[in-house]
């Protein structure tokens, strides 16, 4: 089959397109056609060293596809059952083995690349607001990065449950994109101190939660956004890794809470993985989420795809198709 590999640490050239053994499904996994595969900062991470993992490597933590084989065991789901995944690892790839308790079915109405986009963009929106701090009515949130994937899923998510999301931004047409989600207010960050027009949009109060993916450039500030014992999610490090943080600062800026989470926490048993994803098709299924999945590119052009999301230049969710 082909794959996406990686031999070597560094920039989008050390992806190669390249021939390697069809996987055989073990004991307890599916063996799963790849018909979509979501591409993710945390594959340019993993490409440049910054999560430390042994070469060779296949990129590729999530994907849909169609259930071909099943290994010993297996009960979950059977060949030609449509699923999706999140959190294996080798989804850069025609074939991909998966763990047949990390396999959700897809209901007739999701589509593959609908699964694809949606595993580990939507399940980090939706534990992000309904466990990490999980939104209330009348809350204000803010939201950077708010036409990316999480970004315009999360400010959906937040709408539903009641709270006022306010979204940063680079360009008018993101503004628009995330308006479009259901942005109460956007910030065009490249233009607007972003913590001023926060401070003035909640008359000095600042916000209940700042659920922030970009890290490094907006971290200090996002602090200066809360509203005391607010709460700080750093679930993304897209400019850089944050300085280290003096615990002493949390509380001289109103007893703050700072948490830094991750998504393999959050679907740890199959029970839980398959509420959030149920969550999610439902909303999916009546129209009261959208995804966006408009940037597709071959899997041979895996350097492409990296190179334009690490740009800044997509919107929504970023796509390989084998």
């Amino acid at each position: 089959m082909k794959a996406i590999r990686v031999h070597a640490l560094g920039g989008p050239d050390v992806l190669t397109y390249e021939d390697i053994p069809d996987p055989t499904p073990k004991a307890g996994e599916a063996l799963v056609k790849v018909e979509a595969a979501g591409v993710n900062f945390i594959d340019i991470y993993q490409r440049v060293g910054v999560y430390k993992l042994t070469l060779p490597l296949t990129l590729g933590l999530e994907g849909a596809g169609t259930v071909t084989a099943v290994g010993a065991g297996v009960t979950d789901v059977r060949v030609g059952d449509r699923v999706a995944w999140t959190s294996v690892p080798g989804g850069y790839a025609e074939l991909c083995a998966v763990p047949a308790d990390r396999l959700v079915k897809l209901p007739p109405g999701v589509t593959t690349r609908q699964g694809a986009a949606m595993m580990l963009q939507g399940l980090t929106a939706h534990y992000l607001t309904h466990s990490t701090f999980p939104l209330q009515q009348g809350q204000t949130c803010l939201v950077h990065a708010g036409a990316g994937g999480v970004g315009l899923l999360l400010t959906q998510i937040a709408k539903l449950r009641g709270a006022r999301v306010i979204t940063t931004v680079s360009t008018e047409e993101k503004a628009a994109l995330s308006r479009e989600a259901g942005a109460d207010h956007v910030v065009l960050y490249t233009r607007q101190d972003f913590e001023a027009e926060v401070k003035q949009i909640t008359a000095g109060k600042g916000v209940a939660v700042v659920y922030d993916s970009v890290g490094q450039d907006t971290f200090a500030k996002s602090l200066n956004c809360l509203a005391p014992r607010g709460m700080l999610v750093l679930f993304g490090q897209s400019s850089g890794v944050v300085p280290a943080v003096d615990p002493q600062v949390l509380s001289q800026k109103g007893s703050l809470f700072f948490t830094r989470p991750t998504l393999v926490h959050y679907i740890v048993t199959r029970d839980e993985l398959q509420q959030r994803a149920a969550d999610l098709f439902g909303w999916i299924g009546g129209g009261k989420l959208r995804l966006r999945t408009e940037f597709e590119f071959k899997l041979k052009d895996a350097a492409e795809a990296h190179k334009a999301l690490a740009a800044r230049k997509t919107t929504g969710k970023v796509l390989l198709i084998p």
